[in-house]
């Protein structure tokens, strides 16, 4: 089950009938972002398999999961956006039980994304359920 922020996303994404309208709305979501520290930038938390350069770093409280992260990108930083609503606020143990790709499916993301921001994405979620697999 999504969160209500991935939820209103959806939502927002069902309105939206041009997939160019889509698209600016992922490059809103990305400015609305807050931005991440240049010195948590480093190697450890650069996300490889990416295009563009793209860094998360996980934040663990009470037992569920959060992160930052960034891109140098515009259009990646709305895909760490939405991301971030599909998975912040979840239990660390529950992080591996969202289909990513079954949830991004439904905001037509995998048939409008380059196969490169496609490999991307992928990584990128490799990644968050890789720091969740490491916390719990």
């Amino acid at each position: 089950m999504a969160t209500k922020a991935f939820e209103d996303i959806a939502d927002t994404f069902d309105f939206l009938d041009d997939w160019e309208d889509r698209y600016r709305h992922v490059i809103e979501l990305g400015r609305a972002m807050p931005p991440m520290d240049d010195a948590l930038k480093v190697p450890a938390t650069k996300v490889d398999g990416c295009a563009s350069q793209v860094w998360i770093m996980p934040v663990i409280q009470n037992g569920s999961f959060d992160f930052q992260g960034d891109s140098d990108a515009m259009i990646v930083r709305g895909l760490i956006a939405i991301l971030h609503a599909l998975y912040s606020g979840v239990p660390v143990q529950q992080i591996n039980g969202i289909d990513a790709p079954v949830e991004l499916a439904r905001l037509g993301l995998d048939e409008h994304l380059s196969s490169q921001r496609s490999n991307g994405l992928r990584a990128m979620v490799e990644r968050i359920r890789l720091l969740a697999a490491d916390a719990s």
